[in-house]
């Protein structure tokens, strides 16, 4: 999509719209993409401290390196070097992270930890500990926001189960399915519609299991 067209995308979107396609376009690789994005982020000047947590948070999805490139692109933008205010004060991770995984789980929280351990019991530890306690539970990016952008990255990545985990999660924490739909059909801005077709396929059977319109 040309610069130019897809400037004027974003100038047509909610600002609750614009951390979902950042992170998808560096999961995606398409720095291209992702520049536009962060120069139209800082001419309306979005939080640098929303933008920097938003990707931060995608080591957890995408890995180390996706994270490291993304931010040290980004930083280019917003500097984000040049101030503490990102740093949480210490807590135990992994009470924290109970906490934030039964918002997300409910009660289906003791059969997810029951399906790693089966498989990683360090992965059920780190799931809880590193992922919700270090991670999503940070102050700095509401968990709703962060649910949209995690949304965002596994429905390009095409990741079934883990995407309907997280529209479930952000269900439950009250994001209506309409803004939901409309993340998943945001992909399309990155031009090619096999990321949106997949998120929406998979919304259509959460919105069946849940017997919702």
């Amino acid at each position: 999509m040309p610069h130019n067209k897809l400037k004027s995308s974003l100038e047509n979107l909610d600002d609750i719209y614009l951390l979902p396609l950042l992170s998808s376009a560096a999961t995606l690789k398409l720095h291209g993409k992702f520049r536009n994005i962060l120069v139209f982020l800082k001419n309306i000047k979005y939080s640098n401290v929303e933008i920097y947590e938003a990707l931060l948070q995608l080591y957890l999805f995408t890995g180390f390196p996706n994270a490291l490139v993304s931010l040290k692109i980004a930083n280019e933008y917003f500097n984000f070097g040049s101030n503490g205010v990102y740093k949480d004060n210490k807590v135990d991770f992994k009470v924290v992270g109970e906490k934030y995984c039964k918002r997300i789980y409910g009660d289906k929280y003791p059969k997810l930890i029951n399906n790693v351990e089966n498989f990683s019991s360090e992965l059920s530890t780190w799931l809880v500990s590193e992922g919700y306690g270090k991670v999503l539970s940070r102050k700095n990016l509401s968990l709703k926001k962060r649910e949209l952008s995690i949304i965002s990255v596994l429905a390009c990545q095409k990741f079934d189960s883990q995407l309907f985990s997280h529209i479930n999660g952000a269900y439950r924490l009250g994001v209506n399915l309409e803004v939901i739909e409309n993340v998943i059909t945001n992909l399309e801005l990155l031009g090619k519609d096999s990321y949106k077709n997949f998120g929406l396929r998979v919304l259509a059977k959460f919105r069946a299991k849940k017997k919702l319109q």
